[in-house]
């Protein structure tokens, strides 16, 4: 992955092989794009929010409980 505006992307090789450019790279659960925008990893966040969230409104009825819930296991992956 090249990064830099001005870089001259120059080709790597490994084992006589060029390595192959990707245009995004996930490393310890965070998703890094070339242009370095976090737009993959907000939609990663919101789709394991909402289907967390769609469970919990599934099965719970208790508010109380919903919402501890909610704060435990939806929350953190949103924030």
């Amino acid at each position: 992955m090249h990064i830099r505006i001005r870089n001259e992307q120059h080709e790597h090789m490994m084992n006589r092989q060029v390595v192959q450019q990707v245009e995004a790279q996930s490393d310890l659960g965070v998703i890094i794009r070339k242009d370095l925008k976090a737009s993959d990893q907000c939609a990663k966040a919101y789709a394991k929010a909402s289907r967390v969230l769609c469970m919990i409104g599934r099965n719970i009825r208790c508010v109380d409980i919903m919402l501890t819930l909610y704060k435990s296991m939806v929350r953190p992956h949103v924030e």
